[in-house]
């Protein structure tokens, strides 16, 4: 699962450094060859990070690293109109004429540039924030993300925290225009926010975050007497900036946007709905499919997925229906840890495990590092069991392992190996990082995200735990099959609030029929889909769809299938939409079959 898209903006992307390399290396072939595109890829890159300063931080260029970025309305409206300037220059490309790998970046650059003209005009910009997501909940991890080690980094960090006034104020603008719009987000969503915004005005700027995540390795790399220069203006920024900043907010949604939200959950409430869902069921499928084809395709799926949990039931001998067998799992003791600490030990030792075994299924390992960490106590209530913070992309940072400690009695261990092959290794972590170590792609390239690709890698490695040797305890293996039910009943939830007028109570029932997943993670889960529409559906339909290339594969090349080869060629390109991501899987099975 991926958390804080606000921050991520500056996460999930290429290295210019990489670039520059490349162009010094002459063994890196740089991308893309054809001038005419890459100028324009240049052009976009150079606008991107102009607009957005985090985007800046985390590839080390210079620029922008003592500010925010700005988002007035104006702002966004002069982006839209450059990005459609920029898609008319790349209407006069012929993409029939490009070579192969050029047409993968010219099709990429322009589903990411429409994708965003689209999400403009239907104004998602008007709902900056949902209850899991946004900048209130991002900033905190501001210390992360700038990683601070010099006193140029850390008076960078104290002007970022001087901008908050302006910055926030811009959110609130862009909510109430929301608010007139009827662009909001439902009411039962956000019945927390205001306790969010709370959560980080304090009396004590020495408790709060913005000082506390700060780690001391950047301390240490300070030379004496240093920190002891910086640390008081660092307080006196949070006092006099990000305290009122988040009190300011705090009694925004309170007294202002919470009462004015919606009172219905579904996506085809707001307005141009229907246009709006399906635009985001495209966006996060990155395919032609109908929210209809959707749901019964998660009602399949599941009908699948109960006859395996059967046959584990018969294997550990319960004696009783399947709902008692997922009762029992979700009210013993014995499957749950009774200390953060244990959750913690037991996440690290399979990670472990898996890290050992990676060789056997890959040719081509990252070199990054993967850390674990508790998810933040602000937004762990309203958070599920865990998610996935990528490197940076300056190799400055690993990536990390994020474990929800909150409310152990809704973390069950039978769960926890499938967990952590989707948000560590093979997943998320293994996938993103060779996406950042990639050597001669174009940086907007390095910094594509396309869900169905990433969630969808998650989920096939949940199942490819099999194969490194998991699930061999029948209860892992049931929870495997809970959390790829999860994934199918995504299909069935997501498109029944949205698209056909579900019911939360009728949502939230759903899933605690169809997964083992307790009622707190269930609740949870339920007002993500409703206040993120279209994004869930992006997990279960790309593991099926690279399932399905790898059948394919397997098929047509018989004793030639080479799993790691194949895995090989899955991630070779990075994040890509799923047609794409065919043809590059098909150019290779025919390049083996002939073999070259």
């Amino acid at each position: 699962m991926r958390m804080f898209r606000m921050i991520l903006v500056g996460i999930l992307l290429g290295s210019l450094g990489l670039a520059a390399a490349a162009a010094d290396n002459p063994a890196v072939i740089a991308r893309p060859s054809n001038p005419e595109l890459r100028e324009l890829m240049d052009e976009v890159w150079e606008f991107e990070l102009s607009e957005y300063p985090m985007l800046a931080t985390d590839v080390g260029d210079p620029r922008g690293q003592d500010r925010l970025a700005s988002n007035t309305l104006e702002d966004f409206k002069r982006r839209d109109e450059e990005r459609s300037k920029f898609l008319d220059k790349l209407s006069s490309i012929d993409f029939d004429q490009l070579p192969a790998a050029d047409r993968i970046d010219a099709e990429l650059l322009q589903q990411k540039l429409s994708s965003e003209r689209s999400d403009y005009q239907l104004g998602l910009h008007l709902m900056p924030i949902n209850n899991r997501e946004g900048f209130h909940i991002g900033l905190p991890e501001l210390p992360h993300t700038m990683n601070p080690d010099s006193p140029d980094d850390f008076r960078n960090y104290i002007a970022r925290l001087r901008e908050f006034p302006r910055f926030v104020d811009e959110q609130i603008d862009l909510m109430r225009g929301g608010l007139k719009a009827g662009m909001v987000q439902p009411a039962i969503i956000m019945r927390d926010s205001a306790d969010q915004a709370a959560a980080h005005v304090v009396d004590d700027p020495e408790q709060s975050l913005f000082l506390t995540n700060i780690s001391e390795e950047s301390i240490k790399k300070l030379a004496p007497g240093q920190w002891e220069q910086l640390r008081p203006a660092i307080l006196e920024a949070i006092k006099t900036s990000v305290v009122p900043s988040y009190a300011k907010f705090e009694r925004f949604l309170r007294d202002e946007y919470v009462p004015g939200c919606s009172g219905s959950i579904a996506a085809r409430a707001l307005p141009n709905g229907m246009e709006l869902y399906q635009s985001q069921v495209t966006k996060f499928t990155t395919l032609a499919m109908t929210p209809e084809e959707l749901h019964q395709t998660g009602v399949r799926e599941n009908a699948r997925i109960r006859q395996e949990m059967e046959a584990v039931k018969t294997r550990v001998n319960f004696d009783g229906s399947l709902a008692e067998f997922i009762e029992f799992l979700r009210t013993d003791e014995q499957f749950y840890p009774k200390t953060p600490e244990e959750l913690m030990k037991e996440a690290a030792y399979i990670l472990k495990q898996a890290d050992g075994r990676l060789p056997n299924l890959f040719g081509k390992l990252p070199r990054t590092p993967c850390g674990i960490r508790q998810v933040p106590d602000y937004v762990a209530p309203q958070t599920t069991s865990a998610y996935y913070w990528p490197p940076a992309a300056d190799g400055s940072r690993g990536g990390f392992y994020y474990l929800n400690t909150y409310n152990l009695s809704a973390r069950p261990l039978y769960q926890l190996e499938a967990l952590s092959l989707h948000e560590a290794v093979p997943g998320h972590h293994l996938q993103l990082a060779l996406q950042a170590e990639l050597e001669g792609l174009h940086p907007i390239r390095k910094q594509s995200y396309f869900s169905a690709f990433i969630e969808g890698w998650a989920l096939y490695c949940e199942r490819l735990g099999s194969e490194l040797g998991f699930f061999k305890d029948p209860y892992q293996e049931f929870g495997r099959l809970s959390m790829e039910a999860w994934r199918a009943s995504r299909l069935v939830v997501d498109t029944g609030i949205h698209a056909k007028g579900w019911t939360r109570e009728q949502a939230i029932n759903y899933m605690l029929e169809n997964t083992a997943l307790s009622k707190h993670n269930v609740v949870a889960e339920v007002d993500r889909y409703i206040g993120w529409p279209g994004q869930a559906l992006s997990y279960k339909v790309g593991e099926l769809f690279i399932r399905d290339l790898r059948e394919r594969a397997e098929k047509e090349l018989g004793d030639r299938f080479d799993v790691r080869a194949f895995h090989d060629c899955v991630l070779k390109e990075g994040s890509v939409p799923l047609p794409v991501l065919e043809k590059q899987v098909a150019a290779w099975i025919e390049e083996t079959a002939s073999g070259n």
